[in-house]
């Protein structure tokens, strides 16, 4: 009788879930390191769910990472609660294992990235939810993956 053994992390795609948009990152176990995908409209915090769809058919994670709008100190906030929701749902809908992140300040560290990298246009222009999502993503594999 063998073993049932849970399938090996190797590629791990991160949201940073938004009301508006939602920043999607890609980010492998082996190198360790994340980087933007892409950015989904969503309206009210609700995305199309068929470009999630294709988004895991087309690089078939082995487990998802959503960032988790804690307030600074440490407590859940509404948005924390909808992107616990947003996690919850996409687990029921794509039987992958959900993880969250504590992603506090990425969004800020992502646009202070853009400034140093000389991209100083607004944000309007060039959102940083997908870098955020790498940030977010980085950081749950560097918590969960070194060593």
């Amino acid at each position: 009788m063998s073993e049932t053994k849970a399938k090996p992390l190797r590629l791990l795609l991160g949201f940073d879930y938004g009301s508006k948009q939602i920043g999607v990152a890609v980010g492998q176990i082996i190198t360790g390191q994340a980087r933007e995908l892409c950015i989904l409209k969503a309206q009210n915090g609700v995305p199309d769910w068929q470009k999630v769809e294709a988004l895991i058919k087309e690089w078939q994670p082995d487990a998802i990472v959503v960032g988790l709008p804690l307030n600074m100190d440490g407590t859940k906030s509404e948005m924390s609660d909808r992107a616990e929701k947003f996690a919850r749902r996409l687990n029921g809908r794509f039987n992958l294992p959900v993880h969250t992140h504590d992603e506090r300040l990425t969004t800020y560290e992502a646009k202070g990235q853009r400034l140093q990298q000389g991209q100083n246009s607004g944000y309007r222009e060039r959102p940083v939810d997908a870098l955020a999502a790498a940030l977010l993503l980085q950081g749950w594999l560097e918590e969960n993956c070194s060593g």
